[in-house]
């Protein structure tokens, strides 16, 4: 049996059928084992290719199979094969189901490896003929299927964007996420990382938007990048590096990043001060404070001292004292189901009205730690106006002494060619849609305490 698809499947198990989330679950799993890099690649891909396709493969799968009930290792078998046929060109349909046979073998029982045998067979066989829902007849069940995106989540993406931006922005969340960094530069310049990873056979070329943001390719770990060790970068997409350029703080001051973990952006923010600032990093969990305090270490950063606490309650420890105030709350993370696999499977609407109502607490606890003439960024990765504006908006209605700030002088100019980003970013908020602008999809709010 090959044991590259063995584990493959059990990590599609941990996921869909435990709720493990796919990066974890793929870095126990390849820990465990001594892969080989085509291995490791291999694995990687039947795992996030199955995860983001479940959709599609479900309904392949219920073209051809009239059990309402199949046991989840006998189901995931099948959903990787059909994965494997559907998308995976260099794989032979002969070696995709004799080696799914194998692990019904190993996981099932006579029956069952007889079955998966057929349904796999018979799907080859007609896989150019399968039907799916009609564009025009179900614009949303269309979408849902071919693009493997849950229902509720396309419905209201065609009410908000249309049929085709909806499809776009599916097609940018089913394609390879690229390995975004951002140059440290408080130890090396951009174009001096550039000429490093160079030398070291690593493609390399600068993002369009953050100034420190470099897009690397073909290297199989990161942690045996000797650069990477060395503290001169960090991964971290684009959208978020612009989160703490709207910040903008100034060297010397005292800022609190309320919801840090795993500090990517508190890092951020002491590298735009030149390390030169008191910042207090806060999160409810000790374990995500260690992940902000080795980050920093391995960056060589100073500045950052975390803390266990809820950002609800930072108001009333720092009342008046703060110049900056970062807070990147818990969201539903909708704008980031390129990286993000699972993400897509785990989401429904109640979660994001949750999710809301602790977004409101936060900056509603949190914003009195600000001086007259304080800054206040409020950011989420994703791209629900729940989330968002609204929260914004009521937090301003029930704060007068709080208003919008332009972001324009903390955007690049690529970024203000979108005629609709550019008017809200004049007020003081944007919306980074990951189909518009080939980020992940962020919502970035700079307000000011005028009292």
């Amino acid at each position: 049996m090959d044991k590259v698809r063995d584990a493959a499947l059990k990590a599609v198990f941990e996921i869909l059928e435990k709720g493990a989330y796919t990066n974890i679950a793929i870095n126990n799993l390849l820990k465990e084992t001594n892969f080989s890099p085509l291995e490791r690649r291999f694995i990687t891909e039947i795992v996030y290719g199955t995860v983001k396709n479940k959709n599609t493969l479900e309904w392949i799968r219920d073209r051809f199979v009239s059990k309402k009930k199949i046991d989840p290792w006998i189901n995931y078998i099948i959903l990787t094969g059909i994965y494997q046929l559907m998308y995976l060109d260099r794989v032979p349909v002969s070696a995709a189901c004799n080696e799914s046979v194998n692990l019904a073998k190993k996981h099932g029982n006579p029956g069952s490896v007889k079955f998966v045998n057929g349904v796999l067979r018979s799907i080859a066989r007609n896989l150019n003929d399968i039907p799916y829902p009609d564009l025009q007849d179900d614009p949303v069940l269309h979408i849902s299927v071919v693009y493997s995106h849950p229902k509720w989540l396309i419905k209201r993406w065609v009410e908000e964007y249309g049929v085709e931006e909806t499809i776009a922005l599916c097609r940018h969340n089913n394609s390879k996420a690229p390995n975004i960094i951002r140059v440290n530069t408080l130890k090396i310049q951009v174009e001096q990382l550039i000429d490093l990873l160079i030398s070291r056979d690593i493609n390399v070329r600068k993002t369009l938007y953050a100034p420190e943001g470099l897009d690397i390719g073909n290297f199989e770990q990161l942690d045996k990048i000797e650069a990477f060790a060395q503290g001169m970068f960090i991964m971290q997409d684009e959208a978020s590096m612009l989160v703490a350029r709207c910040l903008n703080p100034a060297p010397h001051s005292t800022i609190i990043d309320g919801c840090a973990a795993p500090g990517s952006k508190t890092t951020h923010l002491a590298q735009l001060t030149g390390d030169n600032s008191t910042i207090l990093a806060f999160d409810i969990h000790s374990h995500k404070l260690k992940l902000i305090e080795q980050n920093a270490r391995r960056l060589g950063i100073n500045s950052i001292q975390t803390q266990k606490q809820e950002a609800q309650k930072i108001g009333n420890l720092f009342a008046g004292k703060i110049d900056y105030l970062l807070l990147d709350v818990p969201c539903s993370g909708i704008g980031v189901l390129r990286r993000r696999a699972d993400l897509r499977w785990r989401k429904n609407q109640q979660q994001i009205k949750e999710l809301s109502r602790l977004q409101l607490e936060i900056i509603e606890g949190a914003a009195k730690c600000l001086k007259p003439g304080g800054v206040l960024v409020y950011s989420t990765c994703t791209i629900t106006h729940e989330e968002n504006y609204d929260v914004v908006e009521k937090f301003l209605k029930n704060n007068r002494a709080f208003s919008f700030n332009s972001l324009l002088p903390h955007i690049p100019h690529e970024l203000t060619k979108d005629p609709h980003l550019l008017n809200t970013a004049e007020i003081g908020y944007m919306q980074i849609l990951p189909q518009r602008h080939n980020m992940d999809g962020f919502f970035i709010a700079r307000l000011v305490r005028e009292s």
